[in-house]
């Protein structure tokens, strides 16, 4: 564990150089932790066509011996480091589109479904009022047509 000026510390736990491989944990913080394993990428994705890779191959051949190879330690964990930055900043990027596509899909089912309240939910009352008008009329039609009919009826029976 190493602690510096402003009492943030770095704790190396695990570390060990042999054989031309590297493999350990870096503890950042209490909540974050950054596993290398000696030789393989560290890959993240979200979907079997699309993978983030960090390359763990330039750790390799990290000591930490002397000031010199400590320091290009520290170069090498902070390339790493940005590198998981900027995919996972990628992958917001990616997830404030998705939450995006889905306030938009949800708008368009809510008047989706308030338009088809509307077109179900006609006025009963009125269509009913306007059914009984169009009847009556009807009914009214029929039986002037009716009266009209018999006029014609009742000339010909007398001159019959």
């Amino acid at each position: 564990t190493e602690t510096d000026n402003t009492g943030a510390s770095v704790n190396y736990t695990g570390l060990t150089a042999t054989s031309g491989s590297f493999g350990g944990t870096v503890v950042l913080s209490a909540a974050e932790t950054i596993t290398l394993g000696g030789g393989d990428e560290a890959k993240i994705g979200y979907s079997a066509g699309q993978v983030f890779a960090v390359d763990s191959t330039t750790l390799l051949s990290v000591t930490i011996d002397t000031v010199d190879s400590a320091n290009d330690a520290i170069q090498r964990i902070d390339s790493a480091l940005t590198s998981v930055s900027t995919y996972r900043s990628a992958l917001g990027a990616i997830q404030n589109r998705f939450e995006s596509t889905i306030v938009n899909l949800q708008t368009v089912s809510e008047n989706l479904s308030a338009s088809r309240s509307r077109i179900q939910d006609a006025d009963f009352a009125a269509e009913t009022a306007q059914l009984t008008k169009s009847q009556i009329l009807q009914q009214a039609g029929i039986a002037v047509l009716s009266q009209a009919n018999a006029v014609p009826q009742a000339v010909l029976g007398l001159l019959q």
